[in-house]
C-alpha cells in the first residue's frame, strides 16, 4: 500500500492542472468565489444575496495569506454524477416548472444556471486544492437540500455531492489498481438537515453522511444520513460542543476518510432568523477548530464551504464566516510548513 506521503505526491500531479498555476506557493489557501454571478432576485426576497460579496471582502481585507481565485462552472458531465440528467437539462433550458422553481426558492434566469454552476466549480477546485495541498474552501456552496432529481431550499445543484463523486473518480483515475477508491465524509454542520446528500448516498458505502442539525428545523420530513444528531431549540454552546465531540468520536469509529468536506454553516448562530439555535460567535469558533483540527490530527485533506447564514443582522453571518476562514488559514499553515499539532 502506497504510503500517505506517495498518495499526496499522486494526487498533486493529478490536481496540478487544475489548481491555479504560475505565482502560488504552497503557502497560498485557495478561496473560490461567485459572488459576482448575482441571482436577479425579487426586492424583498427573503435570501441575503449580498453577503457573498461581503465575505470575499472582509476575508480580502483580514487575511492577505488568502489568494481569492474565480470558481469554474461544472460542466453537464460533472453534475451528472450526482444529479439526473433530465434536472439538468431542466435547469439549464429553463424547463423547470412552477412548482419545482417554488421548492428551490429562487426564479429561473439564466444567471440562476451559471451561479449555480459556479457554486458547485468552486467546491470541485476546493476539493482538488485540499487534496493536494490540504485546506481549502468555497466562498459560498454547501447547497444540501438538492437531491438527484430536484432542487430545494435555496439549493439547485448539491455541490458537495458532485465534488465527492469526481474526486472519487480523479482519484481512480490517478492511482488505478494501486489503491482503492477514495472514501469521503460529509460533515454537515448548517442547522438544516442535508436531507439532499443524505438521500443522494443512502447506498454508497465510500461516502459518510453527517448532519448535525435543528430537530424542529427545515426541512421538517428528514432523510437519514450516516449519522444524524438532533439539537433542540436554544441549544447553546455547550450542549452543541459536546454533541460535536461526540459526533466526530463515533465518526472516528465507524469510517476512515480521505477526504473532507465540511459544509460550515453560520445558522446556528443565535442572531439567525431560520436557525433556533443559541451558539455565540465563540461557540461557533470552537466548532470550526474542533472539526479542523480533527481533520488535521488525522490528515485528512478537508474542504469547506459557507453553506447557510441568515443572520437578522447580516454582519453577523459575514463575521461568523470570516472566523471559519480565519480558522481555516491557521489550520492551512499547519499543513504547508509542517507545524505540530
Amino acid at each position: 500500500m502506497l504510503q500517505l506521503q506517495e498518495l499526496f505526491a499522486a494526487l498533486q500531479q493529478i490536481v496540478a492542472s487544475a489548481v491555479v498555476t504560475g505565482a502560488c506557493h504552497n503557502s497560498d489557501m485557495h478561496a473560490f468565489y461567485a459572488d459576482h454571478f448575482v441571482l436577479p432576485l425579487p426586492q424583498g426576497h427573503r435570501f441575503p444575496m449580498a453577503k457573498y460579496r461581503l465575505l470575499r471582502d472582509a476575508v480580502a481585507d483580514t487575511l492577505p495569506g488568502i489568494l481569492l481565485l474565480e470558481a469554474p462552472a461544472a460542466s453537464d458531465g460533472e453534475l451528472a454524477l450526482a444529479h439526473t440528467p433530465r434536472y439538468i437539462d431542466a435547469v439549464v433550458t429553463g424547463d423547470l416548472d412552477a412548482a419545482a422553481q417554488r421548492e428551490i426558492g429562487f426564479p429561473w434566469s439564466p444567471a440562476m444556471v451559471e451561479r449555480s454552476r459556479r457554486s458547485v466549480g468552486a467546491t470541485l477546485a476546493a476539493c482538488r486544492s485540499a487534496l493536494a495541498q490540504g485546506v481549502a474552501g468555497n466562498m459560498a456552496g454547501g447547497t444540501h437540500h438538492a437531491y438527484a432529481d430536484k432542487g430545494a431550499g435555496f439549493c439547485v445543484f448539491n455541490d458537495a455531492a458532485v465534488a465527492a463523486r469526481l474526486m472519487q473518480a480523479e482519484w481512480a483515475r490517478g492511482l488505478g489498481a494501486r489503491r482503492a477508491g477514495l472514501t469521503v465524509a460529509v460533515v454537515d454542520l448548517d442547522v438544516h438537515q442535508g436531507n439532499g446528500t443524505a438521500h443522494i448516498f443512502r447506498n454508497d458505502a465510500s461516502v459518510f453522511t453527517l448532519s448535525m442539525h435543528g430537530a424542529r428545523n427545515f426541512p421538517f420530513r428528514k432523510e437519514q444520513s450516516d449519522l444524524d444528531i438532533e439539537l433542540p431549540d436554544g441549544c447553546s454552546d455547550d450542549e452543541y460542543l459536546r454533541a460535536l465531540e461526540g459526533a466526530m468520536t463515533e465518526l472516528e469509529g465507524r469510517f476512515h476518510p480521505e477526504l473532507m468536506i465540511y459544509l460550515a454553516g453560520a445558522d446556528p448562530h443565535k442572531g439567525d432568523r431560520l436557525g433556533r439555535l443559541a451558539l455565540t460567535h465563540g461557540g461557533l469558533e470552537a466548532r470550526d477548530r474542533l472539526v479542523f483540527d480533527w481533520a488535521w490530527q488525522r490528515r485528512v485533506p478537508l474542504a469547506f464551504a459557507m453553506a447557510g447564514g441568515y443572520g437578522r443582522d447580516l454582519t453577523d453571518t459575514v463575521m461568523a464566516q470570516c472566523n471559519t476562514w480565519r480558522v481555516a488559514w491557521e489550520y492551512h499553515q499547519r499543513w504547508a510548513f509542517g507545524a505540530s499539532a
